[in-house]
């Protein structure tokens, strides 16, 4: 196999031509033909093409399958030369929820990329739980409960909380409620899950007694941001991890409610499979992430 091959057996096998194609320095156009001409040199398919879309025949599958792997133990093997180095180097990939990404990685990139500069993080948001060997990520950032069993989960924050809140100007006209129950006389701001595309349930617990509440209101977001944006703004309540409020309910721009019916759950955890050899990056990655966590618990 010649050495336009090996290239291009990489580029397809990152799954998107638009990545592909920014890693290679290339435009999605001549990334397009370097695949034709993979295909022509294996005289099969590995692409099915329409006017709208591109996805994978059932050949160019099988071959993603074991490409995979292949290119995986490569890279580490690349990478592994940064142990010969003073300083870790090389290429992050980290995928996360968007709440993961602006609470847990977000404060400590600035430190982080002074602190390295020749380690290069790549940050992807995904709401769903990604399979992180599949689609080539060093690692992923997720809440505790939804991890599967067979990864090595780091804790980067300590227990987390949800937060039912609301601007003092709704609550000046809106009793705040004294029970889930009376969430239905309230306007509330719903939060539509990006994977399975239903509305959130609002979840409560007190005295090990769970209920599970769908709320009414004007607005549904797929982004906590603007969720909070509303709440501010004073349109209904909004239920979110207590921390992305934190400075708001210290400042007085928001206000809670039902708080004893708020226990604490698991927080974020960075994970990777346990098969694969950390690499010098990676090791500083989970160092750096992993020290806000311990100030948060010592709080």
């Amino acid at each position: 196999m010649d050495r336009e091959d090996w290239g291009s057996l990489a580029a397809f096998a990152e799954r998107s031509f638009t990545r592909a194609a920014a890693r290679l320095g290339v435009s999605p156009s001549a990334l397009s033909h370097t695949m034709r001409r993979l295909e022509e040199r294996l005289r099969i398919q590995l692409l099915a093409r329409s006017t709208r879309s591109v996805s994978t025949t059932d050949a160019g599958e099988r071959l993603l399958d074991r490409l995979g792997p292949a290119i995986m133990e490569i890279s580490n093997a690349v990478e592994d030369l940064g142990r010969l180095l003073d300083r870790p180097s090389g290429h992050v990939r980290i995928t996360a929820s968007r709440s993961a990404a602006r609470m847990v990685v977000a404060p400590v990139l600035p430190r982080f990329i002074k602190a390295y500069p020749e380690i290069v993080v790549e940050i992807l948001i995904d709401a769903g739980l990604t399979n992180i060997v599949a689609q080539r990520f060093d690692a992923g950032i997720r809440l505790g409960e939804s991890l599967e069993k067979d990864v090595v989960a780091v804790p980067v924050t300590g227990q987390l909380r949800m937060a039912v809140v609301a601007s003092p100007h709704y609550f000046a006209s809106h009793p705040a409620p004294s029970t889930p129950h009376d969430l239905g006389n309230h306007r509330c701001i719903n939060f539509r899950l990006p994977t399975a595309g239903t509305i959130y349930k609002w979840e409560f617990e007190q005295r090990r007694q769970k209920m599970e509440v769908a709320v009414d209101g004007p607005l549904v977001f797929d982004d906590e941001g603007m969720i909070i944006d509303a709440a501010l703004a004073g349109v209904g309540l909004a239920y979110v991890i207590e921390e992305q409020v934190a400075s708001l309910l210290h400042a007085g721009a928001l206000a809670r409610a039902l708080e004893d019916w708020c226990p604490p759950f698991p927080g974020f955890f960075l994970y990777y499979r346990g098969r694969r050899q950390v690499s010098p990056a990676l090791a500083a990655f989970i160092d750096a992430i992993r020290m806000p966590a311990k100030s948060r618990k010592s709080r």
